[in-house]
């Protein structure tokens, strides 16, 4: 299991769905037991939507074929109203059940120990309880909660099979693990299977290679989004959108380079602390030539590109007034290497930006924004179309301001969040404001700046008139955050948009304006990305409006349908006319039927189709039709193109 193990405290605060959730996974064994007597079981949490059971079955490989008998027993262990007990035990005694094949099991199983519940109890710290809950036969090493019969367990679905790591570690047995999803009601688990209907059509995988939006090459790389035609006038239209908006808010556009030094990034904090989650770096070739030379070793390199000078050690700890760089990560300037990061994150650009120059306090605000691209290492099995990528481009932005101005440009932040929810028709959202956890040491800087810095937080939430909830301990280390939680059309919740207060790097990067009293002061931080990513915001639009985009965002928003030749001459005129109009327009004057022309546009989610037959030519008008809603009747060339000028202008829905 990848997570921390929790403490008997935290499992006593899982939720009722949970609970039920917990439950049915034992139920899932159960009935598991009842077809293969002989399936060794490791452990089976509640997780987002549903449950699963990790289990070795060497004599049979389930498929989506057991699922049904699976399901059958389930339910009648449920009509059962088998009871969940719990029950204290010794170490020696779950130790014992265990070796006898009982844990985990319907019954003792000679030869045959439960070999992954001995792991387990192994890792139970010494004095806490140890504790078995039994249903029927079914007894298993467990704290619980549970619901109290199984009878709660009837509104079960085996959803899929997959295989995993014990433990998640790739060195341990890899086991089957069975996934299913269940609901307090019959209603709640229907909705949430017609749900996954919905959402399997609406993939933004499937409907991004139907629409020709994006394509990922093999040869390219995984998680490295290649935006095709279509793809990148979405990507256009977001960024002229968002564009608009920070001109009107005093931000000043940037850009900056695919790379960086390892030297701004160790000065940053970000390498070598974050290297799992980037890409390794490129050594400077004099001194690979001179690694080479030396014969150095891979861990060798690794640990000089990753070392500091006593110089830069020394900065930065009297920066900060405590010890951030370790005397064990210094060597010899002779010894140290350079190179160069793919760029993991865009705010120590933006950082030498704002120091590139002196600063007074009668320049701030300084805003500075950026589609900036950064690379980031994801496990290849992470990797989901453009949801979960190696490769994307944030719609950053850094703002350097006083702390006087943290509340006002806080609310500043928010408020661009929100026209671009509104404007995109995400209504549907909740905010998280990550606070401190007091008790804890990984935050560092002044209590009475968190304070304020929280304080202006919580305030800009509560004025956007949507839930908030409060997190603490889900603060970033360098400052208090606010996540934008989205709901899309069919339930699910994305995480996109966020604002983070920063006094970390600016005190890392030394920082400074010249303020009023003519003496250098630091400035405070925010970092803003109201889509989050680009990839991540198409995905979800994408499966948000099912391809069916507003006509403003749409790639093709017209397509011009003839139902003969005899038009073609009139179909050239509407075309030019809409291509004058700045429109995005096709002409479809194949020799195939008007039927088959416009079913053919309706899978392309083409907003309007201009219908022109002879009628229409004689009249110089066309016949219009919407992709939802269908015929709209016969309008004047001029009246259409003035008619939907005014939406894509407006950016209506």
């Amino acid at each position: 299991m990848s997570e921390a193990r929790k403490t008997l405290e935290e499992r006593a605060q899982m939720s009722d769905i949970d609970r039920l959730r917990h439950s049915c996974a034992h139920v899932m064994a159960t009935a598991i037991l009842r077809l293969w007597p002989n399936a060794q079981f490791a452990y089976g949490p509640p997780v987002e939507n549903g449950f699963y059971y990790d289990f070795d079955l060497p004599d049979h490989r389930i498929t989506p074929d057991d699922f049904e008998k699976i399901e059958a027993e389930m339910k009648k262990i449920a009509k059962e109203n088998q009871k969940f007990e719990w029950k204290g035990v010794s170490r020696e005694e779950a130790i014992a059940l265990a070796k006898s094949g009982r844990l985990g099991g319907l019954t003792e199983r000679p030869g045959n120990p439960s070999v992954f519940k001995l792991d387990l109890l192994e890792k139970i710290p010494e004095g806490e309880q140890i504790s078995t809950f039994q249903n029927g036969d079914f007894i298993d090493l467990c704290a619980g909660p549970h619901v109290g019969y199984t009878s709660k367990c009837k509104n079960v679905k085996i959803m899929s099979v997959a295989s995993a790591f014990y433990m998640g570690d790739e060195t341990k047995p890899q086991l089957q693990r069975l996934y299913g999803t269940a609901f307090p009601s019959k209603e709640e688990l229907d909705q949430h299977l017609v749900q996954l209907e919905e959402a399997k059509k609406r993939d933004h995988r499937k409907v991004g290679r139907e629409l020709k939006l994006f394509h990922i090459d093999e040869d390219v790389g995984q998680g490295l989004i290649l935006w095709t035609p279509n793809g990148a006038i979405l990507r256009q239209e977001l960024q002229n959108f968002i564009s608009e908006e920070l001109r009107k808010q005093g931000y000043s556009q940037v850009f900056t380079p695919h790379i960086g030094k390892t030297v701004l990034y160790k000065t940053s904090g970000h390498f070598p602390y974050y290297k799992d989650s980037q890409f390794a770096p490129v050594i400077e070739n004099d001194d690979l030539a001179k690694v080479i030379k030396e014969g150095c070793g891979c861990c060798e390199v690794m640990e000089r590109l990753g070392a500091v000078s006593s110089r830069l050690r020394q900065q930065l700890n009297e920066r900060a007034g405590k010890e951030v760089v370790p005397e064990d990560r210094v060597m010899p300037d002779d010894q140290l290497l350079d190179g160069f990061l793919l760029k993991p994150m865009n705010c120590p650009h933006h950082i030498k930006i704002y120091a590139s120059q002196p600063r007074s306090y009668r320049d701030l605000p300084v805003r500075l924004a950026e589609f900036g691209t950064v690379y980031r290492w994801e496990q290849s099995g992470e990797l989901n179309g453009m949801t979960r990528v190696r490769g994307f481009t944030q719609d950053d932005a850094h703002l350097f301001c006083t702390e006087d101005q943290v509340a006002k440009e806080v609310l500043g932040c928010l408020s661009l969040v929100k026209i671009v929810l509104n404007t995109l028709g995400m209504h549907d959202y909740r905010v998280r404001v990550g606070l401190r956890d007091p008790d804890s040491s990984k935050f560092t800087g002044d209590p009475a700046k968190w304070d304020a810095a929280e304080e202006a937080c919580r305030t800009a939430a509560a004025t956007l008139g949507v839930p908030f909830t409060e997190e603490p301990g889900e603060a970033a280390f360098y400052g208090p955050k606010i996540d934008f939680v989205i709901k899309d059309v069919i339930g699910r919740e994305w995480q996109l948009g966020t604002v983070q207060v920063d006094y970390v790097l600016p005190v890392r990067f030394d920082l400074s304006y010249n303020g009023a009293d003519n003496k250098p002061h630091r400035p405070v931080m925010i970092h803003r990305a109201p889509f989050g990513s680009m990839e991540r915001f198409c995905g979800v639009l994408i499966e948000h409006f099912a391809g069916h985009f507003p006509t403003w965002l749409a790639p093709e928003q017209v397509r011009i349908l003839t139902i003969s030749e005899k038009v073609d001459a009139f179909a050239d005129e509407v075309y030019a006319k809409l291509k004058d109009a700045g429109l995005r327009v096709t002409l479809n004057n194949d020799a195939d039927k008007i039927g088959a022309k416009i079913r053919l546009a309706q899978l392309d989610r083409i907003p309007y189709m201009l219908v022109l037959g002879e009628k229409e030519a004689a009249a110089q008008s066309v016949a219009v039709r919407h992709s939802k809603k269908g015929d709209l009747g016969v309008k004047a060339i001029d009246d259409f193109i003035a008619e939907i000028t005014s939406e894509v202008k407006e950016r209506r829905l």
